[in-house]
């Protein structure tokens, strides 16, 4: 984020209707079938979808699911999205294919442990992980703020509580920032699709309460309703994946810190634990935010760098934005006794392999309550002590 301590940020958010978030809650659905057979399963799935019509494709290794099964678990995901319109729909007038294969024993070699070589990381990259005390859940305000609108419009769509409103919907928080802090909300988008049956001032009453039940009053105080804008380009009744083509992983900043931090540019969605993608971008996620639980600092930025087939780390990079270079150096120390950073270190420290996945797709892989069956682990702080001096 800027240097400047006075300025404005915004992030975006994304509904689970919206065709790529479609792919990513597929492709994390396929990871998690596969995880459910076996814990140890390889996947890699990308998924495509359109006007009536879902492609997967990728590699996976694992136990044998039929294809008709996995077909029927999409139409599921469809389904409970709430997509049963003309151009995309859970039924048989939307064909799925799935064209996904043996994982590449190249890749196998690489990643797999063997005599006394520890299990290497499944692809080179780097990973960041960041947290802040702009909210109790220690995301950036704006993003976080974006979610909660979309998540509540979504729950009450499911539960029949909000009419007209379709699956599709966008969202933007605009923050004023004063000495580096969240001070006021300046201004709110949000873009759903809806039914034929309403206009769009009838949309924007249906959707300010949203705006108001997300946000905390004292954020609103002094808020120009003129800044907030419904639908800004008009009509929105074709959406979904028949209004624009979803693919997996191309929402990737909607999945992390809304640009408030650095990206390494790997998507998560569709990739199982050894893909350090995804892994490692959860344990520089947990790290810290445990950093900045203990209160040592406001917020915290890490970045982890891997190599195809090399189990530890090549760096660990540290930024409390303190100016305290005892204080980093401290951190970084810290990072490096107590967290084994290696890929099976990783999935054995936060439980990663479990099918716990599917729910990660929307509404942000950060920022989460940590749920019984494992899902979201990386939010826990349970590892402050570490960083108390």
């Amino acid at each position: 984020m800027s240097n400047l301590k006075n300025f404005l940020f915004t992030s975006e958010s994304v509904s689970e209707g919206h065709p790529d978030k479609v792919s990513d809650r597929i492709s994390d659905m396929v990871v998690d079938t596969y995880l459910s057979g076996d814990p140890y399963a390889r996947v890699a799935c990308e998924t495509l979808t359109t006007t009536n019509k879902v492609v997967l494709a990728g590699e996976v290794r694992g136990p044998e699911i039929k294809k008709d099964d996995l077909i029927n678990k999409v139409r599921d995901c469809i389904k409970d999205i709430g997509y049963d319109q003309d151009g995309f729909t859970w039924k048989e007038a939307t064909k799925i294919e799935s064209h996904l294969h043996s994982q590449s024993v190249d890749i196998a070699m690489g990643v797999d442990s063997s005599g006394n070589k520890d299990e290497g990381a499944g692809d080179q990259g780097i990973m960041f992980g960041y947290a802040c005390n702009e909210t109790d859940v220690l995301m950036p305000a704006p993003i976080h703020y974006s979610h909660k609108i979309l998540r509540l419009m979504a729950e009450d769509r499911k539960s029949g509580k909000l009419k007209n409103i379709e699956p599709d919907s966008k969202s933007q928080v605009t923050f004023e920032y004063i000495d580096g802090k969240p001070s006021k909300v300046k201004s709110v988008v949000i873009s759903s699709q809806h039914s034929i049956d309403v206009n769009q001032d009838q949309v924007r009453e249906l959707l300010r309460p949203y705006m108001i039940n997300s946000i905390p009053k004292y954020f609103m105080n002094g808020f120009d309703e003129k800044e907030f804008y419904v639908n800004p380009t008009g009509n929105f009744v074709i959406g979904g994946p028949d209004g624009d083509c979803g693919l997996t992983g191309r929402k990737i900043i909607v999945d992390t810190y809304g640009g408030a931090a650095p990206h390494g540019g790997g998507a998560f969605s569709g990739k199982d634990p050894t893909k350090v993608d995804r892994s490692a971008a959860y344990a520089a996620r947990y790290i810290a935010k445990n950093v900045v639980a203990s209160k040592i600092t406001d917020k915290c930025l890490i970045q982890l760098a891997y190599a195809i087939g090399v189990s530890k780390p090549l760096s660990i990079y540290v930024n409390l934005f303190d100016n305290d270079l005892d204080k980093n150096k401290f951190v970084e120390e810290k990072i490096r006794e107590n967290f084994d950073l290696s890929p099976r270190g990783i999935r054995e420290m936060l439980s990663l392999n479990k099918p716990i996945y599917e729910k990660t797709a929307a509404y942000g892989h950060f920022g989460r309550e940590t749920e019984k069956n494992g899902a979201f682990s990386w939010e826990k702080t349970d590892k402050t002590n570490i960083f108390l001096k």
